[in-house]
């Protein structure tokens, strides 16, 4: 990892009622708001947004939502805008596997989505990753650097910019890249953000996600173009999620 500050951002899906959302967010916050040097996200579902963010407001952890919609406003039932998000979040995953496999987003989806985002001044967290099949071909840089590329035509705030590679074969599975794999994917992240701007590639921060832990954390964050890490499972747990922000940060 290189001098740009590390992220380790929890997704905790639709996993979880506003009651245990809370419990969640107040043990992360006990054990990890003194936690220095990493910046510290949590995208809790859309229903327990202005809870969880009234419970951390003025704390070091983020709040980030799951998704946001390409559109301003108008005649969307169960639509989420970017405007709404305003003051409740300061983050957003867009892009996400399961948004795109499950819903049918493609990527002109999510560089609609990004754009949304940082029109209303938040920062969208994008990702990619390959199937099984992909990487079983060989074509897992190339499908990824595609996917990356077509995201982000036309995309322009790099600042606020953070991408995530997650494997798809790897979310949830158990099964994590190795740290070469999750480098050399990452690498190629960045070798994307070098083509499109090439004033941005060593300030954007690129994270691995994939089936993240205690046990592994470490490893990943040692490898030069890995800047974190987009946590699903084991966000869920607040002791086991701040073992991985002590780990990225400075207790």
């Amino acid at each position: 990892m290189a001098l740009r500050t590390p992220v380790i951002a929890g997704n905790w899906k639709m996993n979880t009622d506003i009651e245990s959302d809370l419990e969640l967010a107040r043990g992360i916050l006990e054990q990890s708001d003194a936690v220095i040097g990493v910046e510290k996200i949590v995208c809790p579902p859309f229903v327990a947004l202005a809870s969880v963010s009234e419970l951390l407001r003025g704390s070091s952890i983020h709040v980030g939502a799951q998704n946001v919609s390409a559109n301003e406003n108008g005649a969307y039932t169960g639509e989420i805008s970017a405007a709404m998000l305003k003051g409740l979040t300061s983050h957003v995953i867009v892009g996400h596997s399961e948004r795109r496999a499950l819903y049918g987003e493609t990527s002109g989806d999510v560089t609609a989505k990004a754009a949304a985002a940082v029109s209303s001044g938040l920062r969208p967290i994008l990702c990619v990753g390959e199937a099984l099949e992909v990487r079983q071909a060989g074509n897992a840089e190339s499908f990824v650097a595609d996917q990356l590329e077509s995201s982000l035509a036309g995309y322009s705030d790099w600042d606020a910019l953070i991408v995530a590679y997650e494997p798809v074969w790897a979310i949830g599975t158990g099964e994590a890249a190795t740290s070469d794999q999750a480098q050399e994917m990452t690498a190629v992240c960045r070798g994307v953000i070098q083509n499109l701007a090439a004033g941005a590639a060593d300030s954007v921060r690129v994270l691995y996600g994939g089936s993240v832990n205690s046990g592994n954390i470490a490893e990943l964050l040692e490898q030069s173009d890995i800047d974190g890490a987009l946590v699903g499972e084991a966000s869920l747990k607040a002791d086991e999620f701040s073992r991985l922000i002590a780990a990225a940060g400075t207790v």
